[in-house]
């Protein structure tokens, strides 16, 4: 979504968020908030409507943020001179924040980028320290935004205390995360926190409807009832048709087919998902992630908890410069042994 703000109509980005907005705007009084939960359910679009609300300057009385004001005019067009977000460089052209910076060599010459990192570096943090300190320019508060928090390393984090025990000002802060536990304690426990649930589903798949997501059903199911994620999936090459097939193809082919082309952690949380589901079957429970009746029963489940447990690793180092295809399909083929050494225990 380009621009997660409320507009001149007053109504926030996604309509589920009016609620927990509000309740954000008018119950949290703290300098600093955690907003966690379910990140494809719209963190990142909540903090930014938050952010916005808090530099409003509709008169008192008045909803807000109002999307009509200067100080919401500014921040729609990503100009707010008292607006700061922070976001890892891989994430800002998807959440349609911009490039990665404007600090082209002064002779021209190209500069050189490796890959995009997926952390929030600390000299970042320290700019937004550099920023929290200065004057509001247009003299109603300072926001900053950190999505998502648990991107920052050890070193961001503990760069950022200072700030969060003792802000400068009328400086406010809004962090994301959809791990709470993944925070140092001392980031916790200087927020206020707000959880953000996923949506009712008739709310989500009316909103996908809208976004022209043809029969979402099944993909609302499959991203864990976020609706942001559906989108999310689709855009990496994510299958309606193929996502209800995956199960038979893995367990008795093990076709890593419907996998090929997607990127690496996006394959892996498939295969968490159709283990996950396998268990669930296998212990006489219901798929969570699958259409009932699409995951096979019968697998071991001593297999398949190696399987997780290799799945697991894996998505600990996705970023590996891992060739892709080889470690789907190794992948896959474990999978698949889970239910055909159960087929070989099982004959007389």
């Amino acid at each position: 979504m380009v621009a997660p703000l409320v507009g001149p109509d007053g109504a926030p980005p996604l309509p589920w968020l009016a609620a927990p907005l509000q309740r954000a705007l008018h119950e949290l009084r703290g300098h600093a908030t955690l907003l966690h939960g379910a990140a494809g359910s719209g963190l990142f679009e909540l903090a930014m409507t938050l952010a916005q609300g808090w530099l409003c300057e509709a008169p008192a009385g008045q909803g807000r943020p109002c999307g009509r004001c200067t100080s919401c005019h500014l921040a729609l067009a990503r100009t707010h001179p008292d607006l700061l977000v922070l976001v890892p460089d891989a994430l800002r052209e998807r959440l349609g924040w911009g490039g990665e910076g404007d600090d082209e060599p002064a002779d021209g010459e190209a500069k050189p980028r490796g890959k995009a990192s997926r952390e929030i570096r600390v000299e970042a943090v320290r700019q937004a320290i550099g920023f929290a300190q200065q004057s509001s320019a247009r003299g109603r508060a300072k926001a900053i935004v950190i999505h998502p928090a648990d991107t920052m390393n050890l070193v961001s984090a503990n760069a950022l205390l200072k700030t969060l025990e003792e802000p400068p000002g009328s400086l406010r802060l809004v962090l994301t995360t959809a791990s709470a536990q993944a925070l140092l304690p001392t980031l916790r426990s200087r927020c206020q926190a707000l959880r953000l649930d996923v949506p009712p589903a008739a709310d989500a798949l009316a909103w996908l409807r809208g976004q022209g997501v043809a029969e979402p059903e099944a993909q609302l199911v499959a991203m864990g009832g976020q609706p942001l994620a559906v989108l999310d999936w689709l855009l990496d090459g994510g299958d309606a048709k193929d996502w209800p097939r995956l199960p038979a193809m893995v367990a008795r082919d093990g076709d890593t087919g419907p996998l090929t082309g997607w990127p690496l952690p996006r394959a892996i949380d498939a295969l968490l998902k159709l283990c996950h589901d396998a268990m669930a079957v296998t212990v006489g429970g219901t798929p969570r992630f699958y259409p009932p009746g699409s995951v096979p029963a019968g697998a071991s489940l001593p297999a398949l908890v190696e399987w997780f447990k290799a799945l697991t690793r894996a998505s600990r180092y996705d970023e590996h410069p891992w060739n892709a295809g080889l470690l789907v399909e190794a992948l896959v083929t474990q999978g698949r042994r889970a239910w055909s050494e159960a087929s070989l225990h099982s004959r007389p």
